[in-house]
């Protein structure tokens, strides 16, 4: 039965005056009392808007398959002493890994002007397809790992765009040409974190290059989608032309501050983080995100290479430990298509250094995965 007008006044009457008067007594304090109110509620409405739309983009990918994969760089393993081809080997057969990034630097491709080898990349593609995996493949100037844009020595990029653009786009329009009917080929990665300034040895940033070799790489294979990837912690989202079938983000979390502090930092973003950026992207594009980049491996200090750092000080920024939470961390962000970076490291840790604990940790995912 619905009580009377008169019992809720009486109930009113019944509260302590104080604690009517509390909202209004709190708004009647200094000014700054005011601006910090005023801040902690904005704040307040910020995060939990950014917590709410990862939640929703989570939620959104819960029915999508995973599809876990690695980055994997033939120069790269070389560079730890390795045999490439034995090293994706051990990938496609021991680790069971079903997807591959894999580059096509400029540099390797047509090392001089008009002579292409694609010895390499073929046994790249002819490995995976033999195993029945799939392969984004990053094309363009910039491309995954120091110094980030790969230039044979007979281009000279310092120069203005429009002057090697042209050669630029006939190697890229040879890969693409190529490898588009093979039926390994899943994507494309057009260039890498294009727009980061402030890592890498490259010259040229300017957005009508990227989008003319977007519109180069459409005309030349609209039937493969092509993502471009953004840097890591970066709030925002993108703007402007090209806007690509998906989009990519890096994630790091232990690396080594050679600026400022100079000892290992940790990035203190939460797996929800991703989310947000990747639910905005999704609400104001359409478009859905992957981890083209996800950390695991170390991040040696003072400049050193990883042959010359020693397993104490690799462990520091990468071990067994971190990298099952780096497994668990990209899944967590609720994006499906996550390629780990450094894969050719677990195989260094395991056949060189005869350290097991990386490999063996991600091999357990994978199985777990797969």
């Amino acid at each position: 039965m619905a009580k009377p007008i008169s019992f809720y006044s009486n109930k009113l009457q019944k509260t302590p005056r104080h604690l009517i008067n509390c909202p209004k007594r709190y708004w009647q304090g200094s000014l700054w009392h005011k601006i910090v109110s005023i801040i902690v509620i904005v704040v307040a409405v910020c995060f939990g808007s950014m917590y709410g739309i990862a939640r929703w983009y989570i939620a959104s990918q819960s029915s999508v398959p995973l599809q876990p994969g690695v980055s994997f760089i033939p120069d790269y393993a070389s560079s730890l002493g390795l045999d490439p081809e034995q090293t994706m080997s051990a990938l496609v057969n021991q680790l069971n890994v079903k997807h591959f990034r894999l580059t096509s630097y400029w540099s390797d491709v047509e090392p001089t002007k008009g002579n292409y080898n694609f010895s390499q990349l073929d046994w790249e593609f002819a490995m995976a397809g033999k195993a029945h995996a799939k392969i984004m493949l990053v094309v363009g100037l910039r491309q995954p790992r120091w110094p980030e844009c790969h230039p044979p020595t007979w281009v000279n990029t310092a120069g203005p765009f429009n002057q090697w653009q042209p050669q630029l786009e006939q190697y890229m329009t040879t890969v693409i040409n190529r490898y588009k009917n093979n039926p390994a080929l899943q994507s494309y990665q057009l260039e890498n974190e294009y727009f980061l300034q402030g890592f890498g040895d490259c010259t040229d940033f300017s957005r009508s290059r990227l989008v003319s070799e977007y519109s180069l790489v459409k005309s030349l294979d609209n039937n493969h989608p092509v993502i471009i990837g953004r840097s890591n912690n970066a709030l925002g989202t993108p703007v402007g032309a090209p806007t690509p079938d998906f989009f990519g983000v890096s994630i790091y979390h232990r690396v080594w501050d050679a600026a400022f502090t100079h000892r290992y930092i940790e990035y203190p973003f939460p797996a929800w983080f991703y989310a947000f950026l990747a639910g905005v992207q999704k609400i104001t594009t359409g478009k859905n995100m992957i981890i083209d980049e996800e950390q695991a491996e170390a991040w040696p200090p003072l400049g050193q290479t990883i042959p010359q750092t020693s397993l104490a000080e690799q462990n520091k920024s990468i071990d067994s430990a971190r990298l099952q939470d780096s497994f668990q961390f990209a899944k967590a962000t609720g994006m499906k298509t996550i390629y780990m970076w450094g894969a050719e490291y677990w195989y260094y840790r395991m056949v060189v250094l005869h350290d097991p604990s990386l490999w063996n940790t991600a091999k357990q995912q994978f199985v777990q995965s797969n």
